[in-house]
């Protein structure tokens, strides 16, 4: 694989819909279309139907990642209409490489901070988007020897209307990458739950580390949902963050303008819009651990953590995320995303549930072009099972 893929041009791909099915038009636009009011307003109404929630892919986060971090334009915003009405969206652009290799694709777009690349899609018309999306792709799949769709839920109504669809279509396609990262998902209560995740040593060693921390000053832990005091809280969880390992290694959100601009507006964006909880707990009120979670029900994400390391021996970020439990006594949340590595160190002994997620590649455009993937695809699973 180390040399350059060379894209056969080709024609004539097999037709991608059944007669007397849901259609749907799809348009590639440029993401500055998405600023007028009137196609917010529709955004939002689209975020309230979609079969699965996603909040990276809603205007209030969406908008601002772009902004960021695609100045020059370069990604693209797949609209999907149904009826004439805003049905499906999605960011995607054509990449010239594939990770390491010289391989041109058409991917959906991922950013560092984007922990769920599922489209967002009314409810109802999953098969019909992926119908649209899959035909879109064949007509402009340019240089691009493939599509891929990367942080992708591997199971859900999204999912399986997407293999539904390929079966249909007789399309090749390969899960490359798996892995499961923590989630959240019990009828338990929040205090029941912690008891039958944690040991009794380790629930002893908890209580200890508190009344420890207790003696150093005041402790409080405070959790809000509204944007009271918003910006100041921004503010604190960037220093809280840089102040960190990840400053040091120059990962953290304020390491850099684009990062840091984001975090900023997607806050108030999710806040201006009752999408925002805020856990705090402090130290004579200076914060040592926060945390921000998107509420997207019937789920929720558990988007940043940040603690003071000077306290790394009393675990603040293990406190708050005993607090972040009561999650599982809110109302119209069934589930919660962790948006944590595979095997955290951290939260995989607290949430015990797992949530499976994917990269996936699928062939687009005509014969040629499909043959040479199906030769890829088979030298990247039987190099890995898991893909590269």
């Amino acid at each position: 694989m180390a040399s350059k893929a060379k894209v056969p041009s080709d024609t004539a791909r097999p037709p991608a819909a059944p007669s007397g099915v849901p259609a749907g038009q799809i348009k590639a636009v440029s993401w500055q279309a998405f600023e007028a009011p009137e196609t917010r307003l529709a955004w939002d109404a689209l975020a309230e139907c979609a079969a699965e929630p996603n909040p990276f892919h809603e205007s209030w986060y969406l908008l601002p990642a772009l902004r960021a971090l695609d100045p020059a334009g370069e990604v693209k915003v797949l609209r999907f209409e149904a009826g004439g009405e805003l049905a499906g969206l999605l960011p995607v652009r054509h990449e010239k490489r594939y990770y390491r290799w010289p391989i041109p694709q058409l991917c959906t777009w991922i950013h560092g901070n984007c922990f769920q690349g599922a489209p967002l899609v009314a409810r109802g018309l999953e098969r019909a988007f992926w119908r649209a999306f899959l035909a879109w792709a064949d007509d402009n799949a340019g240089s691009a020897l493939f599509l891929h769709l990367a942080q992708m839920p591997l199971q859900g109504p999204l999912y399986e209307a997407l293999q539904a669809v390929l079966a249909e279509q007789g399309r090749l396609a390969g899960l490359v990458h798996r892995e499961e990262r923590a989630m959240l998902a019990s009828e338990l209560s929040a205090e029941a739950y912690f008891e039958a995740s944690l040991s009794g040593k380790k629930r002893k060693e908890l209580r200890r580390q508190f009344a420890r921390l207790s003696e150093q000053g005041e402790l409080t832990f405070e959790r809000r949902d509204d944007d009271a005091h918003l910006a100041r809280w921004t503010e604190d969880f960037l220093a809280l963050e840089h102040s960190g390992w990840k400053g040091a290694q120059g990962s953290a959100l304020a390491s850099h303008h684009g990062t840091t601009r984001l975090f900023k507006e997607a806050l108030f964006g999710a806040a201006s819009r009752g999408r925002l909880e805020r856990l705090t707990l402090s130290l004579d009120g200076e914060p040592i651990a926060m945390l921000a979670n998107f509420i997207t029900a019937p789920g929720a994400y558990s988007y940043k953590t940040a603690f003071d390391e000077r306290f790394a021996r009393y675990s603040p970020g293990v406190l708050v995320q005993r607090e972040n439990l009561a999650l599982l006594d809110r109302a119209g949340i069934d589930w919660v995303d962790s948006c944590a590595a595979a095997d955290h160190p951290m939260i995989d002994h607290i949430w015990r549930e797992r949530r499976a997620v994917g990269r996936l590649s699928i062939a687009i455009g005509g014969r040629l072009r499909r043959a040479l993937f199906a030769r890829l695809l088979k030298a990247e699973l039987g190099r890995s099972p898991s893909g590269l």
